[in-house]
């Protein structure tokens, strides 16, 4: 499954074997991690909600965007949802193309394109309360 919305943590290995083929030179992997400092801020975990059919649905029109902008062989967009502590992982992009350069470039594009337009929105636990984070903006509630 090369789009995944889920709850479980990522197994890098059975993600990478989706994408595996003799073609590809390169294989570029995004992995997101939920970090212990934002804005200042202890983060005690992170909670991400989601509306899974759209999620999915969304991601996978970014991997078909990517590989009709990207000269890239393939594309794999799997993202975390649920309550997570720091250090679990939160999202994995990994982009498979001939060369490095390619495979860069259209994983950059993907995570970024993901943080716009998917449906999953982030909650920041910290020591001062719970954030909602809206792109830079962390809005107390």
């Amino acid at each position: 499954m090369k789009v995944r919305l889920t709850k479980e943590p990522f197994d890098l290995h059975e993600a990478l074997n989706y994408l595996l083929v003799p073609e590809a030179g390169a294989y570029v992997f995004f992995l997101g991690k939920v970090r212990s400092e934002s804005r200042g801020r202890h983060v005690k975990k992170l909670i991400y909600e989601a509306y899974p059919e759209m999620a999915e649905a969304e991601m996978e029109r970014i991997r078909k965007e990517a590989l009709g902008r990207f000269p890239i062989i393939d594309m794999l967009i799997w993202h975390r949802y649920g309550e997570l502590e720091v250090g679990e992982d939160t999202i994995l992009i990994i982009a498979s193309a001939g060369h490095r350069k390619e495979a860069f470039e259209a994983c950059s594009w993907a995570i970024d394109e993901v943080k716009k337009r998917v449906p999953v929105w982030k909650r920041e636990v910290t020591d001062e309360g719970t954030f909602w984070i809206e792109g830079d903006r962390a809005v107390h509630g």
